[in-house]
């Protein structure tokens, strides 16, 4: 979250310290509403353009930016916040631009008399003066249109599928935003670092938007197959879907998740990959049936389905300087730790680890099976089951493990329950770093 947070706060500062640089004498001399109107228009789209181009390239998954923001997850999580950000950031644009109009035409306020706007000496600066009047149409159209389609992205409610066509529209209305900006940001800007700046990040937004727009994002990181296998587990309502890659996979660490595309109206949906790495390109997900969609995948898939498979992403990856481990896999965050045993089956790495599974439902074949996979690994489990076992806490966490202050803890699982055991572990001792959380939200 620090990671997120520093990206979020770091962009703002950076923005707002080179629009200050531009703009310093007139902050000094501007006397009246309109005079400081005019700068705040002008501060609120530079904010709201820069979170919105650096959300727009986060959405195409560069792969050089995953390291670096430590996950996919957390790339997600940051481009979550910028879009909120730029909702907020655009609202209050709007309200600059259009409030003072609204008191005029009320009777509240005098609009000051302004003679003609100075002729520009840029021919190409003369151009975008003779245009004021579309860019402002264009953008109070496009504001609009971002309003509802980021509202839709944040509203869970809203189906997946159709969250999944109209999240890409917003790469035409991030166009238009674009060609509302140029048009319209003080032209002395352009000469400035904020200008250069606004400039790279538009240009970077604009083509991450023309990736999106023709269906390019991961088009290098996908490999088709077909599903050889479906299994409805009914205790724990999972779907064990088993697929053969037809084109070369280049591997992948346990703890990593893939988009998996069953059909394409649907679109591609996030799911960690339960099955180590192999050469052989078959690949299995454990899918819990929570959704409309996921809870139709047994009753619809079949071998034989062709399949598309983007990946792999997460930096979830069991590193870390501790020889001890704790794991933490609630409900169908129990993933990433099937395909870590089974690695470690192969591949002992030494260290010393204990698996706690939280989960209120039961499919005994499916504990058998996690019970086998521990024991080939030398991992310790630990299975709590709620309506049996009670919830586990940070409490009985630390009577089971002793040592757990020299352990690294890897959770995956709800949010709400790993924030709880975050903050218990790292109040009690626990170094903040050494507990590692899946941010496991796409939207």
């Amino acid at each position: 979250m620090k990671t997120i947070l520093r990206g979020l706060v770091g962009l703002l500062l950076a923005l707002t310290l080179l629009w200050l640089l531009a703009e310093g004498g007139n902050l000094l001399t501007a006397q009246g509403f309109f005079p400081w109107r005019n700068l705040l228009v002008q501060y609120s789209g530079l904010l709201g353009m820069g979170v919105m181009s650096v959300a727009m390239v986060l959405a195409v998954r560069p792969a050089w930016l995953e390291h670096r923001l430590h996950g996919l997850d957390k790339m997600y999580r940051l481009h979550k916040w910028l879009g909120i950000s730029g909702l907020v950031l655009s609202v209050a644009h709007w309200l600059f631009s259009q409030g003072p109009k609204w008191l005029v035409q009320a009777g509240l306020l005098e609009k000051p008399a302004r003679g003609p706007r100075p002729t520009p000496t840029v021919e190409i600066f003369r151009v975008f003066q003779e245009q004021r009047g579309l860019a402002e149409q264009i953008g109070e159209i496009a504001f609009y249109a971002a309003v509802v389609l980021i509202a839709i992205a944040l509203i869970k409610r809203f189906p997946y599928r159709y969250f999944f066509i109209t999240h890409r529209w917003l790469a035409v209305v991030y166009l238009a935003l674009v060609v509302h900006s140029v048009v319209l940001t003080n032209f002395s800007y352009w000469t400035e670092p904020v200008g250069i700046l606004m400039g790279v990040l538009m240009l970077a937004g604009t083509l991450a938007a023309l990736i999106s727009l023709f269906r390019r994002i991961g088009i290098n990181r996908k490999a088709v197959g077909e599903i050889v296998g479906v299994k409805y587990l009914e205790g724990v309502k999972v779907n064990a879907i088993t697929i053969q890659l037809k084109d070369r996979w280049p591997g992948h660490e346990a703890g990593q998740f893939a988009f998996v595309t069953f059909d394409e109206r649907e679109g591609a949906h996030p799911f960690t990959i339960s099955s180590a790495s192999a050469a052989d390109g078959r690949l299995q997900f454990l899918i819990k049936a929570l959704g409309d969609y996921t809870r139709t995948l047994a009753d619809t898939l079949k071998p034989g389905d062709p399949v598309t498979v983007e990946g792999p992403y997460g930096r979830f990856h069991f590193e870390g300087t501790s020889r001890r481990q704790i794991w933490i896999g609630a409900g169908i965050g129990v993933s990433p730790f099937v395909a870590r045993l089974k690695t470690l089956a192969a591949q002992p790495d030494g260290r010393v680890v204990d698996f706690f599974h939280s989960t209120a439902e039961v499919d005994e074949e499916a504990l058998q099976r996690l019970e086998a996979d521990a024991r080939a690994a030398g991992v310790r489990l630990h299975i709590f089951i709620s309506t049996r076992d009670g919830r586990l806490t940070g409490d009985r966490l630390r009577t089971l493990v002793p040592d757990w202050q020299q352990a690294e803890v890897w959770f995956c699982g709800p949010s709400a329950f790993g924030d709880a055991l975050r903050q218990d572990l790292t109040s009690q001792g626990l170094p903040v770093a050494w507990f590692h959380q899946e941010l496991f939200e796409m939207r």
